[in-house]
């Protein structure tokens, strides 16, 4: 009698089994054989319950040993694209709060600075780089911690995360010098995980053609949590100690972190398939089946060069794919223009004689800014997807479509940037005119960042995390850079008109940068055939039936234009080939889908095990 490959007793793994011998032909049995096939026009064969013929096979891979590989297919109804809309969006609106808490502690502090250099003798200026210092590690932190929620899942790296910037809060709020305030927000920046994986939780939850909505809503989060810190801190600045603006960032880091703990699931794939596998290792059902990450031993996948790999990954993406630094530095550079913007507002409201809760409410424009950017989308969104269902085969219309909307409101930030620099000279010109501006700018800013992220996440997927580190690394590295010489540079810029000079020049910048917009949407293929990775992780989309692969295969780096193996085998190197190459299919399978495969494949399998 023959050995055959491991049967597994549920239908989902019935498809990565195969036997090693074919039944002989006959014609005697042919209508045994079209009934276990499901083909009535099948060709004459007998079926001979002595032997198994030959079970057909999807995309499984099967080692050596024997065991098996749980593929997406598998399990796809477990994972989190399958969670119900109400669960997805439980989870996305903890991770709203948690994105805001971040974004949050990079602003906060600057309504600290007068007291810690009033209580420390240190400048306005030295007292700054507490936000400077924040912002620029903050920068690296997005990197080197996005990719560890690819490797370890989402929820552990966040929850580390957060547990580390509430941490570290305390050496600034208990600080016995400005010494002790400079490490506590040092280390603070470089523990915060940033944007990077919390966008890269949409990945995992939509496919490509559905994440649009997700996406905006998140970085709504993001940049709105920057103007709710000068908001915020108007009031605790007037009314409390210094410190209590730090303490104020404790208690809301405390109570976000307690909520991504119980309401938010584990949502990275492969995790999830790990467990998946484990689970029906447990019950029986599927005794060879193992994840991803199981197949290649702890050791291997972290040994000395795979940790210097994975750590490396977003600066290798920003410095190596066209799609990820062009995008990025638009992100970051729009960033940058707009926080020295905002460094303007109290010499600008100074002027009309406004308090400190008045200078911190001027905010509220760029926030009312990003929420009627966000509500534009919305339609914008819309008529996106309809785009792409009616050109399904177009490859612009699936990519480039989504910088569309774009091309309408990048033009609000030099609109923006100019309007407020000419009208941020004080009475007689009263002060709504130039927070008119500031929305406009705001409406600019947002746009930016969805259209590029989004963009992002659909090129690179599973890999997004890594890939949007990249933006949220710019955005931050060079806003902070720009925090100490942002002051000097509207006070020292020009003569009598040196608000509105200093503004001017932004304004010249920011024209530059729209310019880049058209050119990205109008050479985006060209971007993303110089990107092998974006190209291969596309082929593995095609061969994946339409939907996103949760690895990319062969790993980063592997040569474009072919499949590959997967990460797993890309590490540790003896993955066979899956059974569908290695073995003929079955007589009338071909061209039968999955679902119509795992259900003839069971009734064979009852037929064997009754015989």
């Amino acid at each position: 009698m023959p050995q055959v490959a491991h049967f597994p007793t549920n239908d989902s793994q019935l498809a990565h089994t195969a036997t090693d011998h074919a039944g002989d032909a006959s014609s005697d049995s042919s209508n045994t054989k079209a009934e276990a096939y499901g083909d009535e026009h099948a060709p004459s064969s007998k079926f001979n319950e002595k032997h198994s013929a030959p079970i057909p096979s999807t995309e499984g891979r099967v080692l050596d040993d024997g065991r098996i590989e749980i593929t997406e297919e598998d399990c796809y109804d477990e994972l989190g694209f399958c969670y119900p809309s109400w669960k997805k969006w439980t989870i996305l609106s903890v991770i709203f709060a948690v994105q805001v808490s971040m974004n949050f502690n990079t602003s906060l502090y600057s309504n600290a600075a007068k007291g810690i250099s009033k209580e420390f003798g240190v400048s306005a200026q030295g007292a700054r780089c507490g936000a400077m210092i924040f912002l620029v590690l903050y920068a690296f932190g997005c990197e080197l911690w996005a990719p560890w929620s690819e490797e370890f899942g989402r929820k552990p790296i966040l929850q580390l995360s957060l547990l580390l910037v509430n941490l570290w809060q305390l050496p600034v709020a208990l600080a016995p010098n400005f010494a002790s305030v400079m490490v506590g927000r040092a280390l603070g920046g470089l523990s915060s995980a940033g944007g990077s994986v919390t966008l890269g939780m949409i990945a995992d939850m939509w496919e490509s053609d559905n994440q649009q909505y997700a996406v905006a809503f998140v970085v709504f989060s993001s940049v709105g949590g920057s103007v709710l810190g000068p908001v915020v801190g108007g009031f605790s600045e007037r009314y409390l100690d210094w410190r209590w603006s730090i303490w104020i960032q404790l208690i809301f880091g405390g109570a976000v972190q307690l909520a991504h703990l119980i309401f938010v699931p584990e949502t990275r794939t492969t995790i999830m398939m790990d467990r998946i596998a484990k689970k029906r290792r447990k019950d029986g059902t599927a005794p060879n089946l193992y994840g991803p990450n199981e197949i290649t031993p702890f050791k291997e996948r972290f040994s000395f060069k795979e940790v210097i790999i994975t750590w490396i990954r977003p600066f290798k993406m920003f410095l190596t794919e066209p799609i990820v630094l062009t995008l990025s530095l638009l992100s970051g550079f729009s960033d940058a223009l707009i926080f020295m913007f905002i460094q303007s507002f109290s010499l600008v409201y100074t002027q009309y004689n406004w308090g400190t809760i008045a200078q911190g409410l001027s905010f509220i424009p760029i926030l009312m800014g990003y929420l009627i950017a966000y509500l534009l989308f919305i339609p914008a969104i819309w008529r996106n997807k309809k785009d792409r269902e009616q050109h399904p085969d177009d490859e612009k219309a699936q990519y480039e479509s989504r910088l569309w909307w774009l091309l309408f409101t990048a033009p609000c930030l030099p609109i923006g940037l100019i309007g407020f620099a000419w009208t941020s000279g004080g009475p007689p010109i009263p002060w709504v005119a130039s927070s008119i501006f500031a929305a406009i700018v705001g409406i600019a800013n947002y746009s930016i960042y969805m259209a590029t992220i989004d963009y992002m996440i659909c090129a690179y997927g599973p890999y997004s995390a890594s890939a949007t580190g990249g933006n949220g690394w710019s955005r931050d590295f060079l806003a902070g850079v720009l925090t100490i010489p942002a002051t000097p540079f509207f006070t020292n810029i020009g003569g009598k008109n040196h608000l509105q000079d200093a503004s001017t020049i932004l304004f010249c910048i920011s024209f530059v940068l729209v310019i880049a917009v058209y050119v990205i949407y109008w050479k985006g293929p060209v971007l993303r055939k110089r990107s092998p990775f974006a190209q291969q992780l596309e082929q593995g989309r095609q061969e994946n039936g339409g939907r996103r692969a949760s690895v990319m295969p062969g790993g980063y780096g592997s040569q474009p234009g072919s499949r590959g193996p997967s990460a797993a085998n890309s590490r540790m190197g003896s993955r066979q080939a899956s059974y569908a190459h290695q073995k003929p299919m079955a007589p009338g399978m071909a061209g039968r889908d999955n679902s119509y495969v795992h259900k003839r494949l069971a009734t064979m399998k009852d037929e064997q095990e009754g015989a």
